[in-house]
C-alpha cells in the first residue's frame, strides 16, 4: 500500500505488477479506482454550465454517454482532464482526478459524492465475459456508454471507459455494497491488480497522467489533445489562450519515443536531438509486453515519428526513436 493523491492505494499485488499488467493485456484484471472523484452537477442549467467551463462539446454526446474533456486555467493549460457521465437529461458525474477533485468542486461547484461509491475497473479482453456472470448488464454497455446496472438489489452504475488500451467496464458500486461487490469479480476469474500495473498500462497505450503529460503550463495542443476542444461550441474557460497558441503554433508536443534496451527511462531524463538537448521525459518505464524502455516526453513540434533520438539515462546516452503512439495495440476480440 502506498500514499496516492491522498488515498492509500495498492501498489501491487501478491502476484506483482508484471504479472498484473500481463494479465490484463491477456485475460482480465480488476482495479479499485475508488480514489477518483465523482462530482454531482444535476439540475436545468448543468449542461450550459459544463459547456462553459469544460474543453468538449457535450451535445456531441446524449444522456447514457460518456466524454473525456479537459478543465483549463485561463492561461490554457490543464487544470485536470476529466471524464463526464452523462447519467440523465440534468445529471452529470463529473470523474476528476483524485488529487484534484476539490479543486474542480472549487472551480465547477457542484456537489461531491466520491465517499458514497467505490468504482471498480474491470479491464481486458475478457473483462466482458466474465463480468457477465456477476452482472450481466453491467457486460453490454456500450464503449463510453453509461448505465445503470442491478446487483444483488442494488442500483450501480457502469461506463465503458477505461484506462489501460484494453476493452472494459467501470462499475460504480454504493460504498457499502462494494466489498461483496470485489469480492464477486475476483471468484469470477478477475486478477487483483494495483497501481503500479495501471500506470505501466496507461504508458504502454500512450495516455496521459495529470502532474506529468498534463498540468501547469501543458495545454491540450502541446499534448496532442486537440481534439478534446469543442472548438465549434460557444466561450469555454482558457479558450482564448487556446485559440492564441493555435494561431502561433505549439512550442513542443508530446511524442513517444521507444528504447533499444530494455533499461528504463525516468522523469526528468533529458531527450537529445542530433546531440543536442531538445526536451525531456514526462513518463518512463520498462514496457512488459515490448520488452524495451519507453517514455512520454514533449520535444519541439517538426521531431515526428521516425526521428533517431536519445535519452540521457543518468550520464549514458541511450539511442531511441520517436514513435506513433500508442506503443501497444488493443487486440481484436
Amino acid at each position: 500500500m502506498v500514499p496516492f493523491g491522498g488515498w492509500d492505494m495498492p501498489l501491487a499485488y501478491p502476484s506483482g505488477t508484471l504479472a498484473e499488467h500481463r494479465a490484463c493485456r491477456q485475460n482480465a484484471v480488476a482495479f479499485d479506482v475508488s480514489h477518483l472523484g465523482t462530482v454531482r452537477v444535476e439540475g436545468p442549467q448543468a449542461l450550459d454550465h459544463l459547456q462553459r467551463m469544460l474543453t468538449n462539446d457535450l451535445r456531441k454526446i446524449d444522456p447514457g454517454r460518456a466524454q473525456y474533456t479537459h478543465l483549463l486555467d485561463d492561461d490554457g493549460s490543464v487544470l485536470d482532464d476529466i471524464i463526464v457521465w452523462w447519467i440523465a437529461d440534468q445529471r452529470f458525474d463529473v470523474m476528476p482526478n483524485a488529487s484534484n477533485t476539490d479543486r474542480v468542486v472549487g472551480a465547477i461547484g457542484g456537489t461531491d459524492v466520491t465517499a458514497e461509491r467505490s468504482i471498480v475497473a474491470l479491464q481486458g479482453p475478457l473483462a466482458r465475459t466474465r463480468v457477465r456472470s456477476v452482472a450481466p448488464d453491467a457486460a453490454t454497455v456500450a464503449h463510453f456508454g453509461v448505465a445503470p446496472f442491478d446487483w444483488n438489489g442494488v442500483a450501480c452504475l457502469v461506463a465503458g471507459t477505461g484506462y489501460t488500451g484494453e476493452d472494459g467496464v467501470e462499475c460504480a458500486v454504493p460504498a457499502d455494497a462494494a466489498p461483496s461487490f470485489w469480492r464477486a469479480v475476483l471468484e469470477a476469474g478477475f486478477v487483483p491488480a494495483g497501481l503500479g500495473a495501471r500506470d505501466t498500462l496507461r504508458l504502454e497505450a500512450g495516455l496521459p497522467l495529470h502532474g506529468h503529460e498534463l498540468g501547469p503550463g501543458i495545454t491540450p495542443l502541446q499534448a496532442g489533445l486537440g481534439w478534446v476542444v469543442g472548438w465549434d461550441k460557444g466561450d469555454f474557460q482558457g479558450r482564448a489562450a487556446l485559440e492564441a497558441e493555435r494561431q502561433h503554433g505549439i512550442a513542443r508536443r508530446l511524442r513517444g519515443m521507444v528504447l533499444e534496451g530494455r533499461r528504463p527511462p525516468r522523469e526528468g531524463y533529458a531527450v537529445r536531438v542530433d546531440g543536442k538537448p531538445a526536451g525531456e521525459v514526462t513518463s518512463g518505464n520498462f514496457s512488459p509486453m515490448l520488452e524495451r524502455g519507453i517514455a512520454l516526453g514533449f520535444v519541439p513540434p517538426g521531431v515526428n515519428p521516425g526521428t533517431e533520438v536519445e535519452v540521457d539515462l543518468r550520464g549514458k546516452p541511450a539511442p531511441a526513436q520517436i514513435v506513433k503512439l500508442p506503443f501497444v495495440h488493443k487486440k481484436a476480440a
